[in-house]
């Protein structure tokens, strides 16, 4: 949650007439370090119900490029070769960081719901996990990042 509003991932509004809010859930994890299972962490990641979204609605495009396992060997085998220096980074909560083009509307997560506003909704600003346009709205904000 901290993330979420750290990012200004949304917005609490009321539901517009015509409009429909699409639901959420809490997905746990349980993570172990690779060293042993003494360090283990607890997980919690909100997901958008991206199946109740409708095509032309709540999204348009979906397509989102992915790198191919024969350029990934292709690369590592030029660093090899030229005895350079690779370097690896995790980006997290990347999803997290799409800016929206559509208007999306997502009930309150469980749990969170701010007093007084129970029937507000949250007016979605950045994508979230699970919905159909996240990893193409990711993909075109760091491609802005790359190019810049």
């Amino acid at each position: 949650m901290k993330s979420l509003h750290k990012n200004e991932t949304w917005e609490l509004v009321q539901l517009p007439k015509g409009k429909k809010a699409i639901g959420c859930k809490w997905v746990y994890a349980k993570k172990t370090e690779s060293l042993g299972k003494d360090n283990v962490r607890f997980k919690a990641r909100l997901v958008a119900k991206g199946y109740a979204q409708k095509e032309g609605i709540d999204y348009n495009e979906v397509f989102s490029p992915v790198v191919k396992h024969s350029s990934i060997r292709i690369l590592l085998a030029l660093v090899a070769q030229f005895d350079l220096e690779l370097a690896q980074l995790d980006v997290k909560t990347a999803f997290l960081h799409g800016d929206l083009e559509e208007e999306i509307y997502m009930s309150q997560p469980e749990g969170f719901k701010v007093a007084g506003k129970e029937n507000w909704v949250c007016k979605l600003q950045k994508s979230l996990y699970g919905l159909k346009q996240s990893p193409r709205q990711w993909y075109k904000r760091f491609d802005r990042f790359m190019i810049g």
